[in-house]
């Protein structure tokens, strides 16, 4: 049996940021969380749970695309990984039906072989509203028919998790609810709806909404659209905190309004663990450039970000350390119901070592943290 002491100056529990405590990892698995032994000097930083990411498009110079099976998932959980996150959602943006269908059977196998860090997959799209299609190709937009439907509660059944993004136009009130039946968890996103129409969606089973404020209906006085709904609801968002897709005062409106539920995500791309200037989405170039990723025309296409720097922006926008940490760690895992998120006896140690400002050190395994 293989047995250590982690005794960091803080540790984040999944809730709060503790001092004086330590954590005893045996075999891969928190065995006990004490108070830190009188003999023990305490490590610099803090030791927080792994990080939670549920938009990852891609890492490691791949994309989760037509070409994506589970050993493409695999290369991409493993960039991620490096990266601090303990789990991910592979993300596959508006595509051809065909294509879809082959990353539901890539998603499945990958969990038949238990990958590390897979979690589930994302589906953002096809079924948006084509006004709000941002870096999605508007031609391969459409509505959701019975087949999807059937398709995805079929996939389902056999994923770990299952986000799918709809837009209200889009997908009925009637497939969201069937959806949300089957343990999908439905994200309203790429909308142009009313906040009448989010709020209906949110009824019928809806639980979350995709990159707040992008790529959505913005909040107006008589019109609050989505971004309003969201605001003024209770329901989960997953936020883009790179100082880019999302300004720092409409980020700090955010966390304000919302006591709880946002949540962070890297919508990062295939350049993520990687050198890499620039790739290919679907046949078009996305440039790498100064921590933005563009088509040619400007247009955002994804986000160059790690979720340790993402948390050094909203405690800059008025997050504590601890709700920071919350927002990529136990508040996703809690979406999907995933195991990970918290630092508690019996929980895997997926741990990352993070400096006093939030920057990622290392993975707690790591001999050098």
């Amino acid at each position: 049996m293989t047995r250590r002491i982690l005794a960091p100056q803080w540790l984040f529990d999944g809730d709060d940021l503790l001092a004086d405590m330590a954590v005893v990892v045996e075999d891969g698995t928190i065995a006990q969380v004490v108070p830190r032994p009188a003999d023990i000097r305490p490590q610099p930083g803090i030791v927080a749970p792994g990080f939670v990411d549920l938009q990852v498009n891609g890492g490691a110079g791949l994309m989760v695309d037509a070409s994506s099976d589970a050993d493409a998932l695999s290369r991409i959980c493993a960039a991620h990984r490096a990266l601090g996150c303990a789990g991910i959602l592979p993300t596959l943006i508006t595509d051809r039906p065909e294509v879809t269908a082959r990353v539901l059977r890539a998603g499945i196998e990958a969990a038949r072989r238990n990958v590390p860090g897979f979690l589930g997959l994302h589906l953002e799209g096809p079924h948006l509203d084509p006004r709000r299609a941002g870096a999605h190709d508007p031609a391969l937009i459409r509505p959701m028919s019975d087949a999807d439907l059937s398709q995805l509660v079929q996939a389902a059944s056999r994923l770990p998790a299952l986000m799918v993004t709809v837009a209200p136009e889009a997908a009925t009130p009637a497939q969201v609810a069937a959806m949300s039946r089957a343990g999908i968890i439905v994200s309203l996103g790429h909308s142009d709806c009313s906040a009448a129409e989010a709020q209906a969606a949110f009824a019928a089973g809806a639980r979350s909404a995709t990159h707040l404020f992008n790529a959505m209906s913005q909040m107006g006085h008589r019109q609050p659209g989505l971004v309003g709904a969201v605001l003024a609801g209770d329901v989960h968002a997953g936020i883009i905190a790179d100082g880019i897709h999302v300004d720092s005062t409409a980020l700090a409106v955010a966390l304000r309004a919302r006591g709880t539920g946002l949540f962070l995500v890297s919508d990062c791309m295939a350049v993520a663990g990687s050198a890499l200037s620039e790739f290919t989405l679907q046949g078009r170039r996305i440039l790498r450039r100064e921590g933005r990723l563009t088509l040619p025309d400007g247009t955002l296409a994804g986000a160059d970000l790690r979720l340790d720097r993402a948390l050094r922006t909203v405690v800059a926008a008025g997050a504590s350390r601890a709700r920071a940490l919350a927002m990529a760690t136990s508040i996703p895992a809690n979406l999907i119901g995933a195991p990970l998120g918290r630092i508690a006896a019996g929980r895997p140690a997926d741990l990352v070592w993070l400096d006093q400002d939030l920057t990622l050190r290392g993975t707690a395994d790591d001999p050098d943290c």
